[in-house]
């Protein structure tokens, strides 16, 4: 893993953070919540392994 690599992962990271920070304004029950972020992770993994497969 380059440099670059590791600065994408980082803001992914970040980015992931500010979504479960908004799910949690919405005060919506845990089970809930779990599929949400469940479903964001998803995202970001197969944004990460994009970018992986790009460099």
């Amino acid at each position: 893993m380059n440099e670059y690599q590791i600065v994408s992962v980082i803001s992914l990271i970040g980015f992931l953070i500010l979504a479960l920070g908004a799910l949690r304004t919405h005060r919506l029950d845990l089970r809930r919540t779990l599929i949400m972020a469940g479903a964001w992770v998803a995202i970001f993994g197969i944004a990460v392994l994009f970018v992986d497969a790009i460099s």
